[in-house]
């Protein structure tokens, strides 16, 4: 089958091979026809550095597709069924899963990092986060294939996959917003436009999106923002509309510059949602006198602190009552030999989410 394969970290273009093989499935395991996939900021931060990720390696995270065939042990899906990946799947026993914190499990991520997914020729490659769906086939644990129906198109159930839970997650499951409650979303690529959806959907008052690339303002307010802002606009902006800061500060793009921009946004006694996975190397400085006294709480949101098998249906539900519109999100449909390019122009502003539609046979 066809792959894009990353072979050294920092390379400029991914190699698209036909001579890979999907390595399973094994018990446990489900071996999937990727018939969408998203192509997700992680995925520029797994090439550059930003996220550690073994090489060469199958990159891509957000899909869905087809069921092929599934490993022993596997008894409640079967060929043909359609399903959404799951990329963080708990395993069920850790501590954190006993704990009803799903979302922090890394039992099966972790594996991908340590167990090739892939064959291209001699050549053993990993899938990013254990998955690799820039690949014309996967093979990921069970809890790593969330079942759907039949009748959601691939492209939006691919976007539910990441994007989309991770920003609507942030502020629906992680801040628990509040009808009437103000908010700023900084950073309005795909998750930030997600989160501005959820903020909607949880009835805030003041919506502020921000971004530094003008053509972003306009999709905010499409997708529910009730302002948007450059950075530099910002404080004018909360001055007139809420002079005491927001209730909820969502950082989208996670560098020091915005960090220190949510919490000086947030009123005191208000919440900082850090979103983006950010860098290991960055580091953000805050005294003890003003964690203190500004009382306000930092806290993180790790995929939208989802619970997939419960919030990729609910999501669904809203996409289909019309309340969340998920192919809005979608820029442009590409090839697989595309992926390149794709990834390349993520950073420029009429980019909100692209999906690579596999071949349908």
């Amino acid at each position: 089958m066809r792959a894009a394969v990353l072979h050294t970290i920092g390379d400029e273009k991914l190699e698209i091979r036909d001579d890979v093989a999907v390595l399973g499935p094994g018990p446990g395991e489900v071996h999937i026809r990727v018939r969408a996939a998203g192509v997700c900021h992680s995925d520029l931060s797994a090439i550059n550095g930003g996220l550690p990720q073994p090489v060469p390696a199958v990159l891509g995270h957000e899909a869905a597709g087809d069921v092929l065939a599934v490993g022993d042990g596997v008894d409640d899906l079967e060929p043909g069924d359609r399903v959404a990946v799951n990329w963080l799947p708990s395993c069920g026993i850790c501590s954190h899963c006993r704990r009803g914190e799903n979302h922090l499990c890394m039992t099966h991520v972790m594996a991908g990092y340590v167990m090739p997914r892939f064959m291209a020729g001699d050549l053993p490659v990993f899938g990013m986060a254990g998955c690799g769906s820039f690949a014309e086939e996967m093979v990921v644990p069970r809890a790593g294939a969330v079942r759907i129906d039949a009748d959601v198109p691939y492209e939006v159930a691919a976007l539910v996959g990441c994007g989309v839970t991770t920003g609507v997650g942030a502020v629906i499951n992680t801040a628990r917003v509040r009808p009437g409650d103000t908010v700023v979303v900084i950073g309005c690529g795909g998750v930030g436009i997600a989160a501005v959806q959820g903020a909607r959907l949880a009835g805030a008052a003041v919506i502020v999106a921000v971004d530094t690339v003008p053509a972003r303002h306009q999709a905010a307010l499409r997708f529910g923002a009730t302002h948007s802002v450059t950075p530099d606009e910002l404080s004018d902006l909360q001055m007139e509309v809420v002079p005491e800061g927001f209730d909820y500060s969502f950082d989208v793009v996670a560098v020091p510059q915005t960090l220190r921009t949510a919490w000086a946004s947030t009123r005191r006694g208000g919440t900082v949602v850090v979103v983006g996975a950010g860098r290991a190397e960055h580091q953000v400085e805050f005294s003890p006198f003003e964690l203190l006294f500004e009382g306000k709480s930092i806290i993180p949101s790790l995929y939208g602190s989802a619970d997939p098998p419960r919030d990729f249906s609910r999501l669904l539900a809203l996409w289909k009552a019309g309340r969340l519109d998920i192919e809005g999100m979608i820029s442009r449909r590409l090839r697989l030999d595309q992926v390149g390019e794709a990834l390349g122009n993520l950073g420029s502003g009429d980019v909100i989410r692209q999906v690579i539609v596999q071949s349908e046979t």
